[in-house]
């Protein structure tokens, strides 16, 4: 469904595009995009630690991060006629729960994750109606907020999430409206590393426990922007 979604807006646009007048990128243009982006892990879990009475031993794995959908912002300053700096920005909010050796505890953290991402894009057609792009560049992403959740949540359990580093690539398509505003679709790749870090959950049955995932999503994105 999004995918035929993303198709149909694909086509709207396109069909604008062929008709607008052309808006050629310049040094020193800023181009500020708003979008509704689809946030999908693409996650992978390692085993889960844990402490009881001083020694940590592999209680099994693992855990996966639902999707999330939200608006975000994005500014790119084009340093030449084909080279723009784009600067992401935006929140999310995430469910991580149990799955295969922990299936049955059902969501055990909540978080909210700031994930500032830095690109260099190239952009292949500055001067034609439809302008698609490349980038690759470096994602920062902040857990904040986090908390236990479900069954394991009892007096006193805490739970962080260790700050991430990470590539990103993306590519996209700038499509024009008219001199200044266009349509924008583009999907990214951001590469999410983190640790979970529990103290005194499941009623202090296990003192701390830890577990590491690969997050790794897949950023859906459509909006509109404008050139200033």
């Amino acid at each position: 469904m999004k995918k035929t979604v993303f198709a149909a807006v694909m086509m709207t646009a396109l069909g604008l595009g062929a008709a607008a007048p052309v808006m050629a990128y310049e040094a020193g243009d800023w181009l500020i995009r708003g979008r509704v982006i689809h946030i999908n892990p693409n996650d992978d879990s390692g085993q889960l630690y844990a402490d009881v009475g001083g020694g940590y031993f592999a209680a099994g794995e693992g855990v996966k991060v639902d999707t999330d959908t939200v608006p975000e912002i994005d500014i790119t300053y084009m340093l030449t006629r084909h080279w723009g700096l784009e600067l992401i920005l935006g929140y999310s909010e995430h469910t991580v729960a149990g799955e295969k050796n922990w299936s049955a505890l059902g969501d055990v953290i909540d978080t909210k994750v700031l994930p500032p991402t830095l690109t260099l894009q190239y952009h292949f057609l500055p001067d034609a109606s439809v302008r698609p792009y490349v980038g690759v560049g470096i994602n920062y992403t902040h857990f904040f907020d986090e908390e236990v959740a479900g069954v394991i949540d009892t007096a006193g359990s805490d739970v962080e999430l260790d700050d991430s580093w990470g590539l990103a690539a993306q590519a996209g398509v700038d499509i024009a409206i008219n001199q200044d505003w266009f349509v924008n679709m583009d999907v990214k790749y951001i590469d999410i590393d983190t640790e979970a870090h529990f103290d005194n959950i499941a009623g202090g049955a296990y003192q701390r426990a830890r577990i590491n995932a690969d997050i790794d999503p897949f950023v859906w994105g459509i909006g509109i922007g404008r050139r200033f």
